[in-house]
Parts: structure tokens; sequence; C-alpha cells
């Protein structure tokens, strides 16, 4: 569903009482604010309190923050709400130890922020007490949030427990062209070749047989690069929709009727490798798709030397961004033709928690839903209007004297670094959806499921079993077909492949995921 295959998104950091000497007091009760009553919490407008409370954060700092304390975004909120904010924050290497070590030693902040905290641990810190439910404070407290899991049932059914909490909630993401990696197609070699844009995979690799032969770059050498995408298995996903193959649940999952179908081992998936295979052995797909770096891909579509590749925005060929074009999804074989992956509404997972031992919990949930509207998610990417941003048209645009001084957003907004629970829609995404990105979004958008569901939440015995059973069984998927793409291991060995599925207890993945999809609230 994401750009990564997903194997890791169940695992946690499991910290041994030995380490709990070092660690440094978040914030007993002593240190708390003392509780305010409900009434004197405004149901809307701002300040949110009259008299200031403070609130304790623990929160990841990405490498291109600055202190949050010194982030104008953060200042300036505190003024207008009353409530001031005191962050504690760990690097992003190292994170995951960090936070689980809070829960360890139960020094608790009052909010995680920014958390990224897992499915599993949502439901192990919530059912042990640590975190607390938010569904009662969501409906009273959370207009934003809950306008939007109205609109869009997708978010609730990702964040909601088996017994019906919700302990974490999540940067949503409303804005489809945020969602999506779009299909970058150079224009400039199919206008110097006479060909059309392709409309089926048959087209698609008469085309990249053209690039590769046609010296389209006409420097008398064989050296375009017909087709190329980040490291390891995006390329699979990217083609999926054009084989029938759905990426639903976070995983490889095709749901019709309220089925849900693990096709790993299907025809259909074998076609989709085989078809791969072919345009790996003709060299139409980068020879160095399973090798080359996150950076090395990045540097390829600065260069106009590739035909094809897929990414979500255009940044990194704005210098040539006249050169490409985005295209629609092509027609598969059996006349199929979807876009994924895509991103779910509900991206990163687990963003904002409360703890146990947050004494103003209605006040919390008023500070972050804010974020929740178009207006404080304005506040929070793009800062002072005047300063950082100019509105254009209504929409907010960085300045270009704030975007010349290297490094500067990443010191005003957390929202440089990513993670932050906040909502991106179309108006507040000028810097990554200009008119060349909604373009290319819209030759997908057509093709895009109703709803994309994301992964479900697992009791913690079931996460467990889930985390067991995947790690076996995506390490399978992922190198058996990458040897299947290269041509490292014949297709007369697919057989040997289904069976090792089976064994590895597929079916049983299976029933796991159909058995979360019929609990969902859809």
């Amino acid at each position: 569903m994401h750009r990564h295959w997903g194997r890791n998104a169940l695992t946690t950091v499991i910290v041994s009482g030995l380490i709990l000497a070092g660690c440094s007091n978040d914030g007993g009760s002593e240190t708390k604010a003392s509780p305010i009553s409900e009434s004197a919490i405004k149901a809307e407008g701002f300040p949110i309190v009259d008299e200031p409370i403070q609130l304790k954060m623990f929160t990841r700092i990405a490498p291109v923050n600055g202190p949050f304390k010194d982030m104008p975004v953060f200042q300036d909120y505190e003024k207008l709400t009353n409530i001031q904010v005191e962050f504690t924050e760990a690097p992003t290497d190292g994170f995951a130890e960090k936070k689980n070590l809070l829960f360890a030693s139960n020094e608790l902040p009052d909010a995680l922020y920014r958390s990224g905290l897992t499915p599993l641990e949502t439901i192990r810190y919530g059912s042990g007490g640590q975190l607390i439910p938010l569904e009662g404070l969501i409906e009273q407290y959370a207009p934003n949030l809950k306008g939007l899991m109205e609109q869009y049932p997708e978010i609730r059914s990702a964040i909601t427990t088996p017994e019906g909490h919700i302990y974490a909630i999540p940067g949503i993401v409303t804005l489809g062209s945020a969602r999506t990696d779009k299909r970058w197609i150079n224009k400039a070699w199919l206008e110097k070749l006479n060909l059309e844009e392709p409309k089926t995979t048959d087209e698609l690799y008469q085309v990249l047989l053209a690039f590769r032969d046609g010296d389209p770059n006409g420097n008398g050498k064989h050296d375009e690069v017909p087709m190329t995408a980040r490291l390891g298995m995006p390329i699979v996903q990217m083609m999926t929709g054009s084989f029938g193959l759905d990426l639903q649940l976070g995983y490889n999952i095709n749901i019709e009727d309220d089925k849900v179908h693990i096709w790993s081992g299907d025809e259909r998936y074998k076609e989709l490798l085989m078809y791969l295979n072919k345009l790996y052995k003709e060299k139409l797909l980068d020879q160095e798709i399973f090798s080359h770096t996150e950076a090395q891909f990045l540097a390829k579509q600065g260069t106009g030397n590739t035909g094809m590749f897929f990414d979500q925005t255009n940044n990194n060929f704005m210098p040539i961004a006249d050169q490409y074009i985005g295209t629609a999804p092509p027609v598969g074989p059996h006349g199929d033709q979807m876009q994924s992956p895509a991103s779910p509404v509900p991206r990163d997972y687990g963003a904002f928690a409360i703890t146990s031992v947050n004494k103003n919990p209605e006040a919390t949930m008023r500070w972050v839903d804010f974020f929740y509207s178009d207006e404080g998610s304005t506040l929070l990417r793009f800062g002072r209007e005047g300063e950082h941003y100019e509105l254009k048209d209504g929409m907010p645009y960085y300045k270009d004297d704030f975007l010349a001084v290297t490094g500067a957003q990443g010191k005003m907004t957390p929202y440089a670094g990513g993670g932050a629970p906040h909502l991106i829609s179309d108006k507040v995404a000028s810097f990554i959806n200009p008119p060349q990105v909604q373009e290319a979004y819209a030759k997908l958008e057509p093709y895009m499921p109703k709803i994309r569901y994301a992964a479900p939440m697992f009791d913690e015995e079931t996460a467990q079993k889930v985390n067991i059973l995947r790690n076996d069984i995506d390490k399978y998927i992922d190198e058996q077909s990458t040897k299947f793409i290269v041509g490292a291991l014949s297709f007369d060995k697919w057989d040997t492949f289904q069976d090792t599925l089976k064994k590895m207890k597929l079916d049983e993945l299976e029933r796991i995921y159909q058995e979360a999809y019929d609990k969902m609230e859809k």
C-alpha cells in the first residue's frame, strides 16, 4: 500500500528492565498541571482555556528539525490557546527504544506527539491502562477530527481496536495526489519517436522497446533507461492494478463481496511477474532496480535520461519538468485498469496519543484537533502569513525568501520530517501539489478504489501471530518474486512457490485478515 511492503508494521521493541536505571523522569504527578474543570474548557474558539495550563509531550525530532520550543508554529499556537507545551525530544534514530522505555518505566508524559505508535503498541499500552481511550473525547472535543471520520469511514476502521476503543489518532491525508505515486513518462521522447502514451501493458512494452532502441536522447548511444522505480518491490506494486490485484488492508489483498483474498500465489500474480521478467530480461527495466539507493533513484529522475518512473511529486525533476507528463495505469491482459497502490486516508498511524497521567485530556484533545482543520494545518505547515508564506487565490505558498534559506522549513515546523498529527488537504498542499502534479493525479483518479482500507487493528495475541506469520511469508514472497523477475528462478518452479506458501500457512493469515475485516466499522 505504501512504498514499503509493510513487513515490519507490527513489530515492537522489547525494552529490558536492565536499562531502566538510566531513564530520566519526564514528569511524575508532582510536575503535572492541576486539572481544570470541563466547564472551563471552551467548546470552540480560542483561547481553549482562560487560565494557562502546561502539558508535557514526548516527540520525535527529525534530523531536519530545530528544537520544538523555537518553532514559530508552537510559539504562536501557545498564545492562541493558553496551553503551554513542554516537549521532550528524542531523535529519529533510537526513537522507538526511548518511546518504549517511557512505558516500561511508567515515566509517562501527558501525550505523545508525532509518536508513530504501532497498532500493537497502542493495543498493549491502551489495554494496560497507560494510554486512555479517545473515542468519547473525539465525540465531544474534536469536531474537526469527528467530521473527517464521518466523511471517511476508513479512518475509524483503521484506528478502532476489536474492543471498540481508539487509543491513538493518525495523520490524515484527504488529498488524493499526496497518497499516490504518479506515473511519469518522458513526453519529449514520445514526441521525438512519434509515439502515443501507452494505453495497455502491451503498448507499454512497445514504447519501452522504442525508448531502448530509438536513441530518443540523440547521443548515438544505447544509454537510455526505459523504466525505473524505487529499490526492490515497488515496481511490483506499481503494476499490480493492471493484473487485477489490489493492495487492501496494508497487504496483498483483494476484497470482493466482503471476501478477503490474499493473492500472492495466484496465477494473476504469476502473470505480473512474467511480464516484469520480460521487461528486465530485455533491459527495458532498470538493471539496477534491485541494487540502487533511494538517492540514486531520485538522481535518475533529474537526468532526463529515463523513459518512465514513479514518484509522488515533481520536485526531483523540476528543472526538466516540461519533459514529463503523468499517464494513466495501463490496461492489463484481462482488461484490468486500477491505480494501486495508494496510501489510505489515515496515513500516519499512531501520530498522537494521550496518557493516563494527563489531568487535562479534554483540553489536550481540543489542542490537537485544531490541526485537523485547514486553518490549523496551514499554521502547522506554513507558519506565519507574511513572514513564512503568502496567500494566492486563497492558497498558502511559501515565500521565496523563506525557501531560499537552507533548512528554514525544518526549523519552523514539525511537518518537515513527517508523521505529525494533522490534515493534509488540497487547501494546504501547494508545495507538494503544483499544477503538473494535479494533472498527473487526474490521470489516475478514475482508477482509484472507492475506499482504501488501512491495515486493521488486531488484539495483542492476534497481532503477535500475524507478525510471526508475515515475517516468514513476506520475506519469502519478496525473495522469490525478485528471483522470478531477474530470471534467477524459472517459472517452472511456480508450483513449488505455491506449495511453500501453503506450508507457511497463508490460508491462516487470510482467515485472520477476514475476521479483522468482518469486525471493521464500514
